[in-house]
């Protein structure tokens, strides 16, 4: 009997023993946890407060990033793009209408890298921003830029001829490309970029607009998209990502 109650008042006192090494465990891992997230939260901030003029608080977090671990972490360039989700593909084949008259395809583009957004000639606003960012993108480049071929391609075929195109791109850049084309060569573009646009209704006005997304999308030499900039994306940000996507494929 006296084994017995030796036996059941050992129990409490083995699993005391293990409560006594485990206790002071948690308080190392909640201490290291919490020391990670005051430096990552101070990287941060430090990233918010001393970014450069153009360059957006994830770029700078990922260079304080590649400071704290060492130059040969680089700070990662998809943070100025958005990265396309796995198993998820935008470009491809197309059928369009160059501003010279030139009826083109992607045969014509292939292994050539492309610069491509999707707007219209009488948006007030957003267009004329993005095109001047592209323009600004492919002369930050430098030398790099005569590789990427920027394109404008309308989303409002009806007003959109090749001669209105003609005058429109050459305000932004020597190399931009205006592209148009029928309804429904447009609409199968835009099918595969996944493009959103549609005629705004406003009886108020003589002209209509049209609403649409508004991505900048770098195609690669084989004709996918690699990643897509949004509209407040640096000049700095996306001429970085994308020499880092032209550095890739010739290194490869």
């Amino acid at each position: 009997m006296r084994s017995g109650r030796a036996s059941r008042a050992a129990a409490p006192l083995g699993l005391g023993g293990g409560a006594l090494y485990a206790a002071p465990m948690l308080r190392v891992i909640r201490y290291s946890a919490l020391a990670l997230l005051v430096a990552v939260g101070g990287l941060w901030g430090l990233a918010w407060f001393q970014h450069e003029p153009g360059q957006s608080v994830g770029e700078a977090f990922a260079q304080r990033l590649a400071q704290v671990f060492g130059h040969d972490v680089a700070a990662p360039a998809a943070m100025a793009g958005v990265q396309l989700p796995v198993g998820i593909t935008l470009g491809g084949a197309f059928s369009l209408t160059r501003q010279d008259g030139a009826a083109v395809t992607e045969r014509d583009y292939a292994g050539r890298w492309l610069l491509v957004y999707f707007g219209f000639t009488y948006c007030p606003d957003v267009c004329p921003t993005e095109l001047g960012r592209m323009a600004d993108v492919i002369d930050a480049l430098g030398a790099a830029g005569e590789r990427v071929t920027p394109i404008f391609i309308t989303i409002d075929p009806e007003r959109d001829g090749v001669e209105q195109l003609a005058d429109y791109v050459s305000r932004f850049h020597p190399r931009m490309q205006g592209m148009t084309g029928t309804a429904q060569q447009i609409g199968e573009v835009a099918r595969r970029y996944r493009v959103y646009y549609a005629r705004a209704q406003n009886h108020q006005m003589t002209e209509y607009l049209m609403d649409h997304s508004s991505f900048i999308y770098l195609v690669g030499p084989d004709g996918r998209v690699r990643t897509l900039f949004r509209p407040d994306t640096a000049v700095e940000g996306m001429s970085r990502a994308i020499s880092a996507h032209l550095r890739s494929l010739t290194s490869s």
